[in-house]
């Protein structure tokens, strides 16, 4: 997944959710060998332990055991919590 594929994703996720809060993009996760080469031009920080890395307002999670790929707030569950409005792409 490109960057602009995440932000195509993102979009497409929210759109296709309408009135339902649980379709909303909830959590994104990216596998740790992808973040470096492929995500840093994103360039973004945590500004919070509690925010954690956020992309567009939705929270990364990095890791090697995890697959590169969106999921809505009903599939992640607390781990995207607190969940935020999608920002505009920038």
């Amino acid at each position: 997944m490109t960057p602009d594929q995440l932000a195509e994703a993102l979009d497409a996720m929210a759109a296709a959710a309408g009135p339902n809060p649980d379709l909303m993009p909830g959590l994104i996760t990216v596998k740790d060998v992808e973040w470096v080469p492929i995500f840093y031009v994103l360039k973004e920080e945590c500004r919070t332990l509690d925010d954690g890395v956020r992309h567009r307002n939705i929270k990364v999670a990095i890791s090697s055991t995890l697959e590169t790929q969106v999921l809505t707030r009903a599939d992640a569950g607390e781990r995207g919590e607190p969940y935020r409005d999608l920002a505009p792409r920038s």
